[in-house]
């Protein structure tokens, strides 16, 4: 089986290209959305994306949050990865599985999550 593609979703160009670095280098398929909407098109179109690592804080229609709750209305069996500087937020704002990662994260961290999915 193949490794699963993984939205990166983040409207800072420099920290969006580092975290693609990261997950390809881990062995990964990447595609990219500079935020909520343009992740939202993306997951629409293609069938095969299983992870959306997101920032919480972005410009557009919805923010983060406000993004993973609507994956996982429309699209339950993806992983949610959320990123964000700021504190984490309280486990009922965000949906039932999904992994935290504070910034600046590691590599490791990202890879971690990703080998544990089936």
């Amino acid at each position: 089986m193949s490794a699963p593609v993984v939205l990166v979703v983040e409207d800072d160009t420099l920290i969006r290209m580092d975290a693609v670095a990261m997950i390809e280098d881990g062995g990964y398929e990447v595609i990219e959305a500079i935020g909520a909407d343009e992740a939202v098109i993306l997951l629409e179109t293609r069938s095969d994306i299983r992870v959306v690592f997101t920032d919480i804080e972005m410009p557009g229609s919805m923010d983060g949050l406000k993004l993973i709750h609507a994956i996982r209305q429309r699209w339950p069996p993806i992983v949610l990865i959320v990123a964000s500087g700021r504190p984490q937020p309280a486990p009922a704002d965000m949906p039932q599985d999904t992994v935290f990662l504070q910034k600046p994260y590691r590599a490791a961290q990202i890879l971690e999550v990703l080998a544990g999915i089936k």
